[in-house]
């Protein structure tokens, strides 16, 4: 964190010494600033530190976030706009009238340079991470039946950074041996009442409590206050699978820590922030990639007779049919060939995949490799029906089967790419697909939104799990 911290203080004053040599040229350290006549270096010097503090302020150093999901990008963000904001709203109380250009460069420089930094930092970590380096020891505190779904997510994500090193059991279960999860053998260091000795014993650094009613509120208050003196990180799952982020909030009631979930937030300025960026980002995508459409779809059309785009009818949000456009990547009336292929289906659950479709034809192999016959959905984003990022589209046929639960991936606009698309793709299981969807469902934020699209791009280009 230490290096991290560095790389900020220099991304800062980099971006604030550029954009005074931008505004004022370069014998500007005396130059007046604004109605108050304030040298330009001084602005600068108190710009500068006043934007490291509001990131120590809003904690983009704090390692449990650092190097994992979105929530590290939005403090860094929030951190940037929070101190400009601030100087606007001082600027004008105090009428300083501060160089504006000066503020135009500084922002969106520091700020696209803090992110990539973030994203560098968070690409050496990962790596380190799959080298076993830089990890949490983390020790279990539950039943079997609880730690092993936890274990099976840390362990199938190496880049998160956790390493489970044992587990402590309830009182009267086995206090020897080891339990087996995912294929990982994980030791057994004793029942609950043992857990701050294999702190010690096992080089734990982060304790894990996955059944919190088994152990008990008193025990948990005692244990927590046992670990102080360990340095030693505590974590509780609150056994609600997926919801996390904004939505969960630790409220005391009646002395008593208590969890609250607030209800996913999908109306009012939410829905308008969503197609904002859906509106906008689709138009300026359309515009730079005219010539490469226009490319394919030639394509498309001198490669085999038939027409040169492809409606599928897909369901949308609150079970809404529509047709969704794509380029035609297979032979002119594929979907009556299905029934044909129906004994050599390799798709997981209700989906219908094949590696080697013999119905796909020979440009048709080309634009799924790259997800390029999907470029088309751009017009369903403009039209409404669908969004950029959001779960996938799915058949009408899909739809009849799902149950309840999956069928809240209806309440939000399917997406062009999602969780699933930068996961894994067409690799994942049915039950992998339909909780990342849930999870995108769950936790929609306009920062997770950014991310999964910058990671769609990196998934593209490397192909990964596409056919």
């Amino acid at each position: 964190m230490i290096a991290l911290a560095w790389s900020d203080a220099v991304i800062v004053v980099l971006a604030v010494a550029t954009a005074q040599f931008v505004r004022f040229g370069a014998d500007s350290a005396l130059t007046p600033n604004g109605a108050s006549r304030i040298p330009a270096a001084l602005v600068s010097v108190v710009l500068g530190a006043a934007w490291l503090i509001s990131l120590r302020a809003f904690q983009t150093l704090d390692r449990r976030i650092i190097g994992s999901g979105s929530q590290e990008y939005s403090r860094v963000v929030t951190a940037c706009l929070s101190v400009f904001g601030i100087l606007a709203m001082v600027d004008l109380l105090f009428r300083l009238n501060i160089a504006r250009g000066f503020l135009a460069f500084a922002l969106p420089a520091g700020t696209l340079g803090l992110l990539l930094s973030r994203w560098l930092w968070r690409q050496h970590l990962g790596s380190q991470r799959k080298r076993s380096k830089n990890l949490e020891r983390v020790l279990m505190v539950g039943s079997v039946s609880s730690a092993i779904p936890m274990i099976e997510r840390l362990t199938t994500q190496p880049t998160l950074g956790f390493q489970v090193v044992g587990i402590c059991l309830p009182t009267g279960a086995a206090p020897e041996g080891a339990i087996d999860a995912n294929g990982q053998h994980v030791p057994i260091y004793g029942t609950f009442d043992d857990v701050c000795s294999a702190v010690l014993e096992a080089g734990a650094t982060t304790v894990a409590i996955t059944s919190a009613e088994a152990l008990g509120h008193e025990a948990m208050q005692a244990l927590s206050w046992d670990l102080e003196g360990l340095a030693v990180d505590m974590m509780v799952s609150p056994g609600v699978t997926d919801v996390a982020g904004p939505r969960v909030t630790v409220r005391p009631v009646a002395g008593l820590p208590l969890l609250h979930i607030d209800k996913p937030r999908y109306e009012g300025a939410n829905r308008f922030r969503k197609a904002a960026v859906d509106r906008v980002g689709a138009s300026l995508i359309l515009v730079i990639l005219a010539p490469l459409l226009v490319a394919l779809a030639v394509a498309v059309r001198l490669d085999s007779p038939g027409p040169i785009f492809y409606r599928a009818t897909r369901v949308g949000i609150n079970n809404k049919p529509f047709k969704m456009w794509k380029f035609r990547s297979m032979v002119d009336g594929a979907d009556s060939l299905k029934a044909q292929l129906r004994s050599v289906d390799e798709g997981a659950g209700v989906l219908f995949k094949l590696r080697d479709d013999p119905r796909v034809t020979r440009v048709g192999r080309v634009i799924r490799r790259y997800s390029l016959d999907e470029l088309p959905q751009l017009f369903n984003v403009l039209s409404g029906t669908m969004s950029l990022v959001g779960p996938r589209p799915p058949l009408p046929d899909e739809v009849k089967q799902y149950d309840g639960r999956v069928a809240r991936r209806m309440l939000v606009k399917p997406g062009m790419t999602g969780l699933w698309q930068v996961s894994g793709r067409s690799d994942l299981s049915w039950e992998e697909s339909v909780r990342l969807d849930l999870s995108y469902v769950e936790n929609w934020s306009i920062m997770q939104d950014a991310v999964i699209l910058w990671r769609t791009a990196k998934a593209v280009v490397q192909k990964d799990g596409a056919y």
